[in-house]
């Protein structure tokens, strides 16, 4: 095959990473798909092979009408796997708990005055569509109550988010169980992205050397959180006591990032173009011997971005708003990332991707960015042609083949955002 590096094999990587499923089913079916270490057996039971690990990265809900089966699907291999899934929370998993209290009489402040008197089908339609950006999920919560024989009036669309939140709800059994950071080996997973403001930083203001103390503090005051959402526990003033995860998983006030915030961060420019982080946080990571960052949240084409300076590897993952149905596959390991999917070109043609890339192989130009023009050179196509990528303004993507003698004539450097 034109596209196959030297020695690629799917062998021997005992990560699989999958994330932003966002509720559409197929995202995880195609993952699984002859996929050597995560399988689906029967309508929704999901094996994790002896000895692998399957990480995933967080939003299991809001854009498909699934999400209730990949939330149940998700939620039963972390149960029989305790040890081999790992399940991180995104925002669109937090954010629902603001629901147990913005729909039973505590609105946001900026919630419109009509808003606050209106029977709560509607105060929901305008939450998921103007605060969590989510404005078809109320009409894929009916679709999937329609397909499960279950009652399916606008109340009843409303209590079925109400009663994910309640005692054995489906929501709030997932993020019991889930986590905000994970590191295995030289890698560490976050949902968002690791900024300055955010590495080493406990929302409590508490600040943590190293990564592995930092990640421990992290998740302990996340099941903290949650400990108080699930208790129904109010400070002094009469606030959440789990207000601080609310603020944790959402945009800086004004902005579209948080970077104080592993949830919120975002790994790319304002046009969504992926970027390495700073060459001193870098340095930090490999301090602790972190010597790559896997990430979801920031869409980046149909397939997953490989960013590399050196031997540091920055992965974005997150295909949602991509032109192809389904997931890639990623698998990892210490030394090599092994990269399988599907992508749609500029003209309309369906290429495959797939490679497996040794870290600190300088050999090929995966994860380097094009100087003139700012295009991330993702990987081999099978036509032998390399793909480029390019974020455009307003969510808009360009993914074009390239002749490997007219790539070899191109300035690369390291991928930074805002830098073309």
């Amino acid at each position: 095959m034109a596209s196959t590096l030297p020695g690629m094999s799917k062998a021997d990587h005992p990560v699989a990473y999958l994330t932003d499923v966002e509720g559409i089913w197929e995202k995880l079916a195609s993952f699984c798909r002859d996929n050597p270490h995560v399988s689906l057996e029967g309508r929704k039971r999901l094996e994790v092979r002896p000895g692998a690990t399957f990480v995933y990265g967080g939003d299991a809900v809001d854009r498909g009408p699934d999400g209730r089966r990949v939330l149940e699907t998700l939620l039963e291999a972390k149960r029989r796997h305790p040890s081999q899934v790992v399940l991180l929370a995104g925002n669109r998993d937090i954010n629902k708990l603001r629901l147990a209290r913005e729909l039973n009489g505590h609105p946001l402040p900026r919630t419109p005055a009509d808003m606050r008197s209106a029977p709560r089908p509607v105060l929901l339609r305008w939450i998921f569509e103007n605060t969590m950006g989510a404005r078809d999920a109320f009409r894929f919560r009916r679709d999937e109550l329609v397909r499960t024989g279950e009652p399916v009036s606008d109340e009843d669309v409303v209590t079925s988010f109400l009663e994910d939140l309640g005692p054995q709800g489906l929501m709030r059994d997932y993020l019991a169980v889930c986590q905000l950071a994970y590191r295995l080996g030289n890698t560490l997973f976050v949902h968002g992205g690791v900024h300055e403001h955010s590495l080493g930083v406990v929302p409590t203001g508490e600040h943590v050397e190293g990564v592995d103390a930092w990640v421990e503090a992290l998740n302990r005051w996340y099941r903290e959180q949650m400990e108080a959402f699930i208790e129904g526990r109010l400070d002094r003033t009469g606030t959440p006591a789990w207000e601080p995860l609310i603020a944790y998983q959402a945009p800086t006030p004004g902005k579209r990032i948080n970077t104080a915030s592993v949830v919120y961060g975002r790994m790319a420019d304002e046009r969504n173009h992926p970027g390495l982080p700073s060459s001193t946080l870098i340095k930090t990571l490999a301090r602790s011997g972190i010597h790559r960052l896997v990430v979801g949240h920031t869409p980046s084409g149909d397939c997953p971005s490989v960013l590399r300076e050196e031997e540091f590897e920055l992965i974005l993952a997150d295909n949602s708003y991509g032109r192809v149905d389904g997931a890639s596959q990623l698998f990892l390991r210490d030394d090599s990332v092994y990269v399988e999917g599907r992508v749609k070109l500029e003209d309309g043609r369906l290429e495959h991707v797939h490679f497996q890339l040794t870290r600190g192989d300088t050999s090929v130009p995966i994860g380097r960015q094009l100087l003139e023009t700012g295009h991330l050179v993702k990987g081999p196509l099978e036509s032998g042609d390399w793909l480029l990528f390019r974020a455009l303004p307003q969510y808009r993507m360009e993914q074009l083949p390239v002749a490997p003698s007219t790539l070899k004539g191109q300035m690369l450097g390291p991928a930074r955002a805002g830098t073309h």
